[in-house]
């Protein structure tokens, strides 16, 4: 089992520690594609090579939030607005 909420949290913190970084563009990318559920979440499952073992973990969580069909609740919304404006710097 992977801790959602923690899953979720821990992306914003590589994110906006590292907006630049490799975790944190893959990891920005794949919380992207989580919210287009009717065209499949096109994630290129391959990118979780570029990840070491705990951003993987971290992608995991945001998986299973998906499973959980918690992708567009109230955190996830916060934690998106916070992801946009570190990695667009607005």
């Amino acid at each position: 089992m992977y801790p959602t909420s923690d899953a979720l949290e821990q992306a914003v913190a590589i994110i906006e520690q590292s907006p630049g970084s490799a975790a944190a563009l893959t990891l920005f990318a794949l919380v992207n594609t989580l919210e287009y559920e009717r065209a499949g979440c096109l994630f290129k499952l391959t990118k979780l090579r570029d990840l070491d073992v705990p951003h993987r973990a971290i992608a995991y969580g945001l998986m299973e939030r998906l499973a959980e069909g918690r992708i567009g609740d109230e955190d996830w919304n916060t934690a998106r607005r916070r992801m946009d404006i570190a990695i667009r710097g607005g």
